[in-house]
């Protein structure tokens, strides 16, 4: 009988720690991306900013209440002059919490990987496209306001975008930071 209790008392004390975790292990994000791409200027040539609308979703694994690490994937479309534009994200990197345990949960994270973008057009019967793949950051944060343990609202995500394209015409590269990413919608904790 004092061996059963010593066990139920050793579980209760390992079990412990595992209660005090009151954070989600993971967390699923997804909701609508305004994705801002500033002017270039290349060769004394500056062109005007674009604005392309999309989607944005992301899985954060958490390591502790104020730390964890995400997959960041984006998606933005427009049409230019008739040409029909797409730009894909794909980043990860580390995310700090500062969740404090209340009803608000700021964040901020700075994010790496690739980003896609491409270009297509018909005109009389001719259709072309051309894309390219390059390099890309994201350095930023928002405020999630939970609902209930299981789910939060992104009240808004902000980040500024850094990409880096090389090998464009001839060799040259493209590069930018005058970026802005802001997005908003829906996280499943569990």
């Amino acid at each position: 009988m004092k061996t059963v209790l010593a066990l139920i008392a050793l579980a209760g004390l390992i079990s412990v720690p595992l209660m005090a975790q009151d954070y989600p292990k993971a967390e699923v994000f997804g909701g609508y991306q305004y994705l801002h791409l500033g002017g270039i200027s290349s060769g004394g040539v500056t062109s005007d900013g674009q604005s392309f609308n999309g989607w944005n979703a992301s899985l954060t694994g958490n390591f502790s209440k104020h730390f964890g690490v995400a997959g960041d994937f984006g998606g933005g479309y427009a049409t230019i002059s008739g040409v029909s534009t797409h730009v894909y994200t794909y980043t990860g990197g580390p995310v700090v919490s500062l969740d404090s345990g209340g009803k608000i949960n700021p964040f901020v994270h700075a994010l790496f990987g690739g980003v896609h973008a491409s270009a297509s057009a018909s005109s009389g019967g001719v259709t072309g496209s051309v894309s390219k793949n390059g390099f890309t950051m994201l350095f930023g944060g928002g405020v999630d306001a939970k609902i209930n343990k299981a789910i939060a609202i992104r009240l808004i995500q902000a980040d500024v975008l850094y990409y880096h394209f090389s090998g464009i015409a001839g060799g040259n590269s493209i590069s930018q930071s005058n970026n802005v990413r802001i997005s908003t919608g829906i996280v499943f904790n569990f």
